[in-house]
């Protein structure tokens, strides 16, 4: 029997110990401490160990350290950096695979923090259930789910008796859920590969890309005044309304959007790029005219318009000059212009799908029956900073990315299966595998 069908034979029949990982990892609560309600000792380095005690098991080098914001501030405005985050007792983890070996390396890269569980579970949110052939909880989307996969994938070529000819590094990092500090700290930490597998959810399809991804908050000044009363012109102390002045902003919002539709737009994204409202506050109580107005949206960018940092300071600046260009045509906001502030630039990337390695993951995928699918991300990933540093990278994993985050969360068990063979697969065709 070929070694590749020995691999493949071995995943179908340890179905239920791959299930049984991904379970042992939905079941440790590794919720980032930025979504806890009251301070609490986070639950990351657990799962971390939890991995790191699998690897070992396998043969793996271990290196577990937990990343330190002053080493980090080389990277001020840049992707990921947030200076002052504490990760005491948030560690990154690289487990090694043939070190040393002359083949080409691999990345097989992904997150371990999760959002917290939220409410209107029908379903305990880290019971890790199979019901109709749906394993549940939280993070059996994002990204638990690709996080199982590409280590089942590692112990199926090595309890298959196969050798590594490559080296591969499994590394799970902390903090994506809230800037990707710690995909930044691991790159910055040295490690590189040839080639690079962020086993996001993509539903089984190759991503070689991810949208940036900014959010901004627009205060728009008015003047209280009665409500109820008649009002002098603003010039002479009558009140001005916020909310109508803000409204001169969404709908200027509504304009550019229009623009960027026919302007922003990418072949392997199926929406453009937009600016979406996603908060309006205003007014302080009914019977007066809102003194102020914050507008807080969400715009996307491309890997093309990123700056000589990385990030989305090019897009940043063409925002600002619409939204005060689009306030200079009322006389109040010309004498008091919206204030901007920028509350998160998240990075994007894109790889090459000429290139060797997003051809080499295309043909895994249409060796076990798929039809190789490339298609972007309009969500931001962890790749940026393996590409910033020239590692070809794709996200590739199970699950619905729609379902991430979402109460009832949940893997098909099939598409976990599956993802286990095209990662092996990849392994196999890109480090290439010897007999032991």
């Amino acid at each position: 029997m070929k070694q590749e069908e020995q691999i493949m034979q071995w995943i179908d029949g340890h179905r239920e110990d791959i299930i049984d990982f991904l379970q042992q990892l939905i079941r440790v609560p590794s919720v980032n401490p930025w979504f806890f309600d009251e301070p609490a000792p986070s639950k990351e380095k657990d799962i971390q160990e939890l991995i790191a005690g699998k690897l070992s098991q396998l043969g793996a080098e271990i290196e577990m350290w937990e990343p330190v914001a002053e080493e980090l501030k080389q990277y001020e405005g840049m992707g990921g950096y947030y200076p002052g985050r504490d990760f005491i007792g948030r560690p990154n983890l690289a487990g090694t695979f043939g070190k040393g070996t002359a083949g080409k390396s691999l990345l097989l890269f992904g997150h371990i923090d999760v959002v917290k569980a939220g409410s209107k579970w029908t379903v305990d949110p880290f019971g890790a259930e199979v019901v109709d052939g749906k394993l549940f909880g939280r993070g059996a989307v994002d990204m638990k789910g690709g996080v199982a996969a590409m280590i089942m994938a590692v112990e199926a070529i090595l309890r298959s008796g196969a050798r590594l000819k490559g080296p591969v590094i499994v590394g799970t990092v902390v903090d994506e859920e809230t800037g990707g500090m710690g995909a930044l700290d691991f790159i910055h930490h040295g490690y590189r590969a040839d080639g690079c597998i962020l086993t996001e959810p993509t539903s089984l399809t190759i991503a070689p890309l991810c949208r940036g991804i900014l959010w901004g908050r627009i205060k728009v000044q008015g003047r209280s005044g009665h409500i109820e009363m008649p009002q002098a012109d603003w010039r002479d102390g009558g009140a001005v309304d916020a909310i109508k002045k803000a409204r001169l902003l969404l709908d200027a919002f509504d304009d550019l959007n229009k623009d960027w539709a026919a302007r922003k737009t990418h072949p392997y994204l199926s929406i453009p790029c937009q600016v979406h409202v996603a908060q309006l506050n205003a007014g302080e109580y009914p019977t007066s005219f809102a003194n102020q107005a914050e507008i807080v949206f969400n715009a996307q960018y491309l890997p093309s318009e990123r700056d000589d940092k990385f990030v989305g300071g090019n897009v940043k600046k063409e925002l600002e000059d619409f939204i005060y260009n689009a306030a200079k045509v009322d006389p109040w906001l010309q004498e008091n212009l919206p204030e901007i502030e920028w509350l998160v630039d998240a990075d994007c990337a894109e790889t090459d799908v000429a290139g060797p390695f997003v051809q080499t993951c295309v043909q895994s995928l249409k060796s076990v029956g798929l039809a190789g699918k490339i298609e972007g991300l309009g969500f931001h990933t962890d790749m940026a900073w393996p590409v910033n540093v020239g590692i070809p990278t794709i996200n590739f994993g199970p699950g619905d990315p729609s379902l991430a985050h979402h109460s009832d969360e949940f893997i098909p068990v099939d598409e976990l299966i599956t993802a286990v063979k095209v990662i092996a697969k990849t392994i196999i065709d890109w480090c290439g595998t010897e007999e032991a």
